[in-house]
C-alpha cells in the first residue's frame, strides 16, 4: 500500500452536477424533447379532430367531451403506472415503451369506421401518453446539472409548444383538405411508433437511477462518458472548471460511505406510495397534486376546446383554426421567458407569477367578440399558460428523492389528468350556462387557486437532488 493519501471522492450525484453543459446532455434533452413534441402533437390533434368530426360524423357536443375525456382518463391511469414503473425497471425502458404504446393506437385511430372503437382506442393512446410525460422530465432532471435544471427543464417541455404547433399546422392544411383529412392527421401521429426504436438505443439509463438499485458500475460508466466529453476525465474535484459554468458552488449531498448514491427511501412499490404521505412528503404532495388539478382543469378545458369555441361563434373551420394557430405560437416565447425566469426568481415565484397572467388572459379571451382582441387575448394565455407548464415540470420530479421520484411526478400527474376528463365535459355546460365568459371566469379561478397552492411546494433551485 502507498503511502499517499487519496483526494476526495465524490459522489456520481455530485460529479454529474459539477459538469457543464455538453452535447451528450444535448442528446439527452433533444431526445427526451422531440417524444415530448410529438406527444403535444397528439394532444393538440384531437381539438382540430373533434371540430371536424362534428361537422362530418354530425356528433354532438357531449359525445365530443367524451372523445377527449377518454383519453384523459387513460393519461390519468398512464401517469400513475408510469411513474411507478420507471422507479421499478427504469426511466428510459419506461419511455420508450410508452412512446410505442400511444403512436400505434394514435395510427390505429385513422382507420376507425364509427365513434365506439375510436374512444377504446384514444384509451390507449392516453395511456402511454400520460406514462411519458412524468417519465421523461424525471429523466432529463436526472442528468441536468444543478444550476441549470430548472431551465433545461423549461427547455424540454418547450418541445410541447413545437409539437402543437404542428398540431396547429397539421389541422389548418390536413384537417379541413377533405372529408378524411382527420385521417391523415390521425395517421401522421403514428410517428412516435417508430421514434421509441431511437429513444430505446441511442440514449443511456438515468446513472442516478442506475446506482439506487445497487447497478454501480453501469452508473459509473455512463457518467465518466459525460465527463470524458466535458474533458474530465478524472473523478477528482476541478474548481477551476466548476468555476467557469457558475459562481456558485453546488451544494453537497449526504452520501454513503464511498461516495455512492444514498439508501432509497423506499424499495416497494406499496413502500414508494405510502411515501408519499410521509411527514416529510406530505404537504409538498398535497400542494403539488391541487397545482396540477387545477392547471390540468384549466389548460385542458380551455385549449381542447378553443377550435370549436371560434366555430359556434361563428367563424368557418378553416378561419378557427388559422386564430388556433396564431394562438398557439405564443407558447415558444411563453417558455423562453420562463427558461430564464426560474433560475432568476426561484421555481415558485416564476410559477406563481405565470399562473396570475393565465387568470387574467382567460378572463378577457371569455369576453372579447373582435377579432384583433380573440388574437391577442388568446396569445397571451398561450404565452403565460406554456410558461407555467414549464415551471411546474421542472419543480414537480425536484420534490422527493431519486428513489421515489418518478412516483411522485407521477402521480401528481395522474391526479392532474383527473381534471383533464372532467373538463371537456363540463366546457359544454358551461357554455349552455352562461357562454365563453362564464367558461373562462371558472378557468380564471382555478389558475388563481393554483397560484396560491405554488406556496406551499419547496424551492430547490440550484440545490443538489436528494438521491436518497
Amino acid at each position: 500500500m502507498s503511502g499517499s493519501t487519496p483526494g476526495p471522492q465524490r459522489s456520481l450525484a455530485e460529479r454529474l452536477d459539477a459538469l457543464p453543459f455538453t452535447r451528450k446532455h444535448g442528446r439527452v434533452l433533444t431526445g427526451s424533447g422531440i417524444g415530448w413534441a410529438l406527444d403535444a402533437m397528439d394532444v393538440g390533434l384531437i381539438s382540430f379532430i373533434i371540430a371536424a368530426l362534428t361537422q362530418h360524423w354530425g356528433i354532438g357536443k357531449g359525445e365530443s367531451g367524451l372523445i377527449a375525456s377518454v383519453g384523459f382518463l387513460g393519461m390519468a391511469v398512464g401517469a400513475s403506472l408510469g411513474g411507478l414503473l420507471a422507479d421499478r425497471f427504469g426511466r428510459r425502458q419506461v419511455f420508450a415503451l410508452t412512446l410505442l404504446v400511444y403512436g400505434v393506437a394514435t395510427g390505429a385511430s385513422a382507420l376507425v369506421g364509427g365513434i365506439g372503437l375510436l374512444l377504446v382506442l384514444r384509451f390507449f393512446v392516453g395511456l402511454g401518453l400520460g406514462a411519458e410525460l412524468p417519465v421523461a422530465s424525471t429523466y432529463v432532471s436526472e442528468f441536468a446539472p444543478a444550476r441549470i435544471r430548472g431551465r433545461l427543464i423549461v427547455i424540454l417541455e418547450a418541445f410541447w409548444a413545437v409539437g402543437w404547433t404542428a398540431a396547429a399546422v397539421i389541422g389548418y392544411f390536413v384537417v379541413p383538405a377533405s372529408e378524411n383529412g382527420w385521417r391523415w392527421a390521425f395517421a401522421l401521429g403514428a410517428i412516435p411508433a417508430v421514434y421509441a426504436l431511437v429513444v430505446r438505443l441511442g440514449l443511456p439509463e438515468s446513472p442516478r437511477w442506475l446506482a439506487g438499485r445497487g447497478r454501480q458500475d453501469e452508473a459509473e460508466r455512463i457518467v465518466a462518458s459525460f465527463e470524458r466529453q466535458a474533458a474530465a476525465p478524472t473523478p477528482t474535484p476541478t474548481p477551476t472548471r466548476t468555476a467557469s459554468v457558475s459562481e456558485a458552488p453546488v451544494p453537497r449531498v449526504p452520501v454513503a460511505p464511498g461516495g455512492q448514491i444514498g439508501p432509497a427511501i423506499a424499495k416497494s412499490t406499496r413502500g414508494r406510495l405510502a411515501a408519499l404521505w410521509s411527514r416529510e412528503f406530505r404537504s409538498r404532495t398535497v400542494s403539488i397534486w391541487l397545482v396540477w388539478f387545477c392547471v390540468n382543469f384549466a389548460y385542458y378545458g380551455a385549449f381542447i376546446w378553443i377550435p370549436s369555441i371560434l366555430v359556434d361563434a361563428g367563424f368557418s373551420l378553416v378561419r378557427s383554426f388559422g386564430f388556433t394557430l396564431i394562438i398557439t405560437l405564443a407558447q415558444l416565447p411563453g417558455y423562453a421567458v420562463a427558461a430564464w425566469l426560474i433560475e432568476v426568481w426561484g421555481r415558485r415565484l416564476t410559477l406563481s407569477v405565470f399562473l396570475i397572467g393565465s387568470a387574467a388572459s382567460a378572463v378577457v379571451f371569455g369576453t372579447v367578440h373582435a377579432e384583433a382582441a380573440i388574437i391577442a387575448s388568446g396569445m397571451a394565455l398561450s404565452f403565460f399558460n406554456l410558461g407555467a407548464w414549464g415551471a411546474l415540470y421542472a419543480v414537480t420530479p425536484e420534490l422527493y428523492p431519486t428513489s421515489l421520484r418518478a412516483t411522485g411526478a407521477g402521480w401528481a400527474a395522474g391526479v392532474g389528468r383527473i381534471a383533464s376528463i372532467v373538463a371537456p365535459l363540463l366546457v359544454p355546460v358551461m357554455l349552455v350556462a352562461g357562454g365563453a365568459g362564464l367558461t373562462f371566469v371558472v378557468f380564471a379561478v382555478f389558475f388563481v387557486i393554483a397560484a396560491v397552492a405554488t406556496w406551499g411546494l419547496v424551492d430547490r433551485g440550484g440545490e443538489a437532488l436528494d438521491d436518497r
